[in-house]
């Protein structure tokens, strides 16, 4: 299937992903939908590259897909809730990593050491 042109494009970006929506047409002049999902990667030298996966979506596999993915995505949903669990981990991470510095009153964490010479070793 040869890509001829793009008809009406829509982009969705989100942290290192970015989703392309694009309807193109064939050769014949009919219409299919591209879904692109475009990931930044950077490499240890601060080089990047990007990954990209791409689906075909045809005309006769509309309603079936909408179905289905209205379908794992009202599941996800119900039984998980819109909050992503990940971030309020993170968050909630960045909270305690706070609150156990600021806790550290008149008793300082470091008089649980014993101090030593490098000539006791």
């Amino acid at each position: 299937m040869v890509e001829k042109e793009d008809i009406f494009s829509k982009v969705l970006r989100a942290g290192r992903r970015t989703y392309f929506f694009d309807v193109r047409a064939t050769k014949a002049d009919d219409y299919y939908i591209t879904i692109t999902e475009s990931k930044k990667f950077t490499e240890e030298d601060g080089s990047f590259h990007f990954k990209k996966h791409k689906i075909y979506l045809y005309k006769e596999d509309f309603a079936a897909f909408a179905e289905i993915l209205e379908e794992m995505t009202s599941y996800v949903l119900n039984h998980k809730g819109e909050e992503v669990i990940s971030e309020r981990h993170q968050k909630d991470f960045k909270k305690e990593y706070s609150d156990d510095r600021d806790t550290s009153n008149s008793t300082s964490k470091t008089n649980n050491f014993t101090d030593i010479d490098f000539d006791d070793i």
